[in-house]
């Protein structure tokens, strides 16, 4: 018996070589997504438990909570500001070895921050796994899109969306059981054998790249010029409310921010090999699915940020009540996204994707009439609905943006559809912030005993508005094939 035969080979002697070969195929574009679902799972849960131990960690410490914060900041900029970068760069150099760097350095990260002596040595290891997490999501999409054909290309990032949504409802429950049964550090831990066995599929199953058809050098100069504008605008954003608006470290970092975002455009639109090749979005589907791609963000987290106000603060719920309210919204994501992505499959992205928009602002403008005798199942339809419309809509417009992308521009898309996820979530906890404290402090200064209540109904209306935008968004992307599987010419 041949050793080097497939394991599909051996089972099927009767068939030919090509079918053979197809039936192969078949099992391991499977096992790909097993690679990189875990990977999902795995920076889903270590993003969304890090928050519910934060305070353990302070006390562990004796840090104050503006040092312990910045154990999520720094995670946040650091992923943010390379995602475009590692993307570029696994065009380059290939999507699997950048991939499978991301995964060594995001469990050696997890391992250092278990092993922090100190909060800021814990920093510095955050930003180590971040430089891994960034590598991971910069690059799964582009390798998830190569290994699956155009007509399965939304159930795959539908299952791969599924796998991120429960990696996200169970990082709260699994973080409280971990730091209560054991310790804070086992949140990090825990990354180390997943990590492991996540690196083991990624080699076995993740296919190498072909060889860029000629040598390139990474664009240095982009790269900086956008990290420095990205991130200074997002520790602005991240910080604006704290330091205040219109304060000179604000002002500054904006001004910053612009001068370096607008120099970077400048820089890619003279180079023959930029980082960010600015023609895709010459493309209207492409720039229509990034644009709904950051307002879909922006109203899924003004919902995150201001629904624990509503149910701490005005309803007196503990903490891990709160908690099991709002799984109600992931939950209900992770059974849309793969339905979804597979009906996109078939009838294209802009009909889901609006709907997903429209089934959103309604479930805001539900959230937006609570008040302080709602009942708890009235809290969960809302946040149920609001999670329907975010499945619906993410899967089909995930297929969209990387379908509108050359193949040798799948890295660069894959960051570009990362980053506006972290932009969106920015933006959106800016937003509801600034709006949610604004009506608040108005309501209290008149001794109104409902200002927080109005203050949540005027936070999720005004999301409630960014998401009919994101409809329209939506809705002018194009026709139902405009744009599938016919990329814009590459540089």
């Amino acid at each position: 018996m041949d050793n080097n035969r497939t394991v599909a080979e051996r089972k099927a002697p009767g068939q030919t070589s090509e079918q053979r070969r197809v039936v192969a195929g078949l099992d391991r574009k499977w096992w790909v997504l097993i690679a990189v679902g875990v990977g999902s799972f795995m920076t889903a849960l270590d993003g969304s438990v890090v928050n519910t131990i934060l305070p353990i960690m302070s006390r562990t410490f004796g840090a104050s909570v503006a040092t312990i914060e910045w154990v999520v900041t720094v995670y946040l900029l650091v992923v943010s500001g390379l995602l475009l970068s590692f993307g570029r760069l696994g065009d380059m150099r290939g999507h699997k070895p950048v991939y499978v760097s991301g995964f060594v350095l995001f469990v050696l990260g997890s391992a250092l921050s278990g092993l922090a002596p100190s909060a800021e040595i814990l920093i510095v290891s955050r930003g180590l796994q971040a430089i891994g997490g960034a590598m991971l999501l910069a690059n799964s999409p582009a390798i998830l899109t190569g290994a699956f054909p155009a007509a399965q290309r939304g159930q795959a990032l539908g299952l791969q969306a599924t796998l991120t949504y429960l990696g996200l409802t169970t990082g709260p429950s699994l973080g409280g059981w971990l730091a209560t049964r054991l310790s804070w550090r086992a949140v990090f831990y825990i990354n180390v054998p997943v990590g492991l066995l996540a690196i083991a599929l990624s080699l076995a199953f993740v296919p190498r790249d072909a060889p860029p058809e000629h040598a390139k050098r990474f664009d240095i100069a982009g790269a900086v010029t956008f990290i420095v504008g990205l991130v200074s605008l997002l520790l602005a954003l991240n910080q604006g409310e704290t330091w205040g608006w219109l304060a000179a470290p604000t002002l500054l970092l904006l001004a910053v921010s612009l001068a370096a975002l607008v120099t970077f455009v400048n820089l890619e639109l003279r180079n023959r090999e930029p980082m960010l090749d600015l023609s895709l979005f010459s493309t209207r589907l492409f720039s229509a699915a990034t644009a709904s791609a950051v307002i879909n963000y922006i109203c899924l987290y003004s919902i995150l940020f201001i629904m624990p106000f509503y149910l701490i603060q005005g309803r007196g719920l503990s903490p891990a009540q709160a908690g099991l309210l709002l799984t109600a919204q992931p939950l209900i994501m992770a059974i849309a996204a793969p339905i979804s992505g597979t009906l996109s499959d078939r009838i294209g992205s802009r009909t889901p994707g609006t709907l997903g928009m429209l089934i959103l602002a309604g479930g805001l403008l539900l959230l937006s009439r609570l008040g302080p005798g709602s009942s708890f199942a009235y809290i969960a339809l809302g946040l149920a609905v609001t999670g329907l419309g975010t499945g619906i809509f993410i899967s089909p417009n995930s297929s969209a943006l990387m379908g509108a992308a050359p193949r040798n521009r799948q890295g660069v898309a894959s960051g570009i559809m990362a980053t506006a996820r972290n932009v969106g979530m920015v933006l959106g906890v800016g937003l509801a912030g600034a709006v949610f404290t604004t009506v608040l402090a108005h309501g209290q200064a008149s001794g109104l005993s409902t200002a927080l209540f109005s203050a949540v109904s005027s936070a999720y209306m005004v999301a409630c508005g960014v998401a009919l935008l994101g409809a329209l968004t939506s809705f002018v992307r194009g026709g139902r094939d405009q744009g599938r599987d016919r990329p814009v010419a590459a540089r």
